[in-house]
C-alpha cells in the first residue's frame, strides 16, 4: 500500500518560487534552488523571464522534497543553485531538480552552479584522502544534467571530471570594469597574487589592463610549522595603489596577511577582489580591522547579511555573464565572447 506513505511527515520549513505568466523566450524554463534565489531573479530579470514555479520543503525528518509546479515536457532547463549556505542540503536539492526534470521529459536540463562547492578537494593531498569534486561531478551526471555553467573553479582540471560539457566563466572581464570604474587612478596601481596559486589569474588581469605585478609568497623556515612561517613580496608596490586578486576567500587569513605585507613595503592603498566570497567563520571581524580600502566580491553567494555588518565588503552582479550565457546556450551560441567581455 503505498498511496500516501511518503506523507505521514509533516512538511515544514516550505518555500515557494512561483512565476505569474509564460516566458517571453520559447521553449525555456528556469527554475531556482533556495540557496540564492535572488541571483536567479536577477538572472530572469535580465532574459525577460519568470521564474518556473517549484515547491522546495522539507519534511519533518529533513527529507526534501520537490515539486515542480508546471511542465517541462521538450523544454529546454536550467537550474540555478549555488554552493553556499547549507551546502549539503543544496546540494541534494539541485540534484532531486535535475532528476525531477529529466524524468518529466524535459529536452535537456542544465545545472547553473555559480560557485561551485568542493572544488578545493579536487586532487589526493594526502594518503586516503577523497577527491570529493570528481564524486560531486558523477552524482550531477548521474542525477541527469546535460551541461554545467559555472565561474572561476578553483581548479580548471575540474571540467575534466565530468563526461558532458562544462562551461566555465570566468570574473575576469567583470573584475576589469571594476577596477576602470572604481579605482582612481589604476593605470598606476599594482596587481597583486596573495599566493602562488593565485599567479595566473592574477598575471592575466594585469595583462588586460597593461599594469605591473606583484607576488606574495610564503616561505616557512621549519617543515610542519606554521608559527615560523614569512612572506616575502616579489615586486615594488610602494607609494602605488596595490590590487589583490583571488577566486575564493573563506577565513580571509592569506587575504588579510597579505594586506599587512604590501602596507609593510609601502602600498598607499590596499583592495582586495575575490570572485566567491565564502566568508566563513570570523572572516568579517578579520576585514573590519584589516587595512583594506574595500573587499570586493561578486554575487555568487549571498552577502546581504555581510555587507550590513562589513562597510567595506562590496559586491559586484555577476548575474549579467550567467543570463547571456544561457542565452547563448539556448539559442545554441558560442559563449567564448564572454571569456573576455561583459555583456550589456
Amino acid at each position: 500500500m503505498t498511496s500516501n506513505a511518503n506523507h505521514e511527515n509533516e512538511a515544514v520549513g516550505t518555500k515557494t518560487i512561483a512565476t505569474k505568466e509564460a516566458p517571453k523566450m520559447p521553449n525555456i524554463k528556469v527554475f531556482s534552488g533556495t540557496s540564492h534565489p535572488d541571483l536567479a531573479k536577477l538572472i530572469v530579470g535580465r532574459l525577460g523571464l519568470d521564474l518556473g514555479r517549484a515547491t522546495l520543503k522539507k519534511f519533518s525528518n529533513k527529507e526534501t522534497n520537490v515539486e515542480i509546479g508546471e511542465s517541462v515536457r521538450g523544454e529546454d532547463v536550467y537550474i540555478v543553485q549555488s554552493g553556499c549556505g547549507e551546502i549539503n542540503d543544496n546540494l541534494m536539492e539541485l540534484l532531486i531538480m535535475i532528476n525531477t526534470c529529466k524524468i518529466a521529459s524535459a529536452s535537456r536540463v542544465t545545472a547553473v552552479i555559480p560557485s561551485f562547492p568542493y572544488s578545493r578537494q579536487d586532487k589526493k593531498e594526502k594518503s586516503r584522502a577523497p577527491i570529493t569534486a570528481k564524486l560531486l561531478a558523477n552524482l550531477i551526471s548521474v542525477a541527469g544534467a546535460d551541461h554545467v555553467i559555472t565561474i572561476d573553479l578553483h581548479a580548471s582540471q575540474i571540467q575534466g571530471f565530468f563526461n558532458i560539457p562544462v562551461d566555465n566563466l570566468y570574473a575576469e572581464p567583470a573584475v576589469t570594469k571594476w577596477i576602470k570604474d572604481n579605482i582612481p587612478e589604476w593605470e598606476s596601481s599594482v596587481m597583486v597574487s596573495p599566493d602562488a596559486g593565485g599567479v595566473k589569474r592574477m598575471t592575466s588581469i594585469a595583462d588586460r589592463l597593461d599594469i605591473d605585478f606583484a607576488i606574495i609568497h610564503k616561505e616557512r623556515q621549519r617543515a610542519n610549522d606554521e608559527d615560523d612561517d614569512s612572506t616575502v613580496l616579489v615586486g615594488d608596490v610602494s607609494n602605488r595603489t596595490a590590487i589583490m586578486v583571488d577566486d575564493l576567500a573563506d577565513t580571509c587569513d592569506t587575504i588579510v596577511k597579505g594586506a599587512e605585507k604590501l602596507l609593510e613595503t609601502g602600498a598607499n592603498k590596499i583592495y582586495a577582489i575575490v570572485t566567491h566570497g565564502v566568508l566563513a567563520g570570523n572572516a568579517i571581524d578579520k576585514i573590519n580591522k584589516s587595512c583594506l580600502e574595500a573587499f570586493v566580491v561578486t554575487n555568487t553567494i549571498p552577502q546581504d547579511k555581510n555587507m550590513k555588518s562589513c562597510p567595506k565588503l562590496q559586491t559586484m552582479d555577476i548575474s549579467v555573464m550567467l543570463a547571456e550565457a544561457i542565452r547563448r546556450t539556448h539559442y545554441a551560441e558560442s559563449v567564448s565572447y564572454l571569456f573576455n567581455n561583459v555583456p550589456y
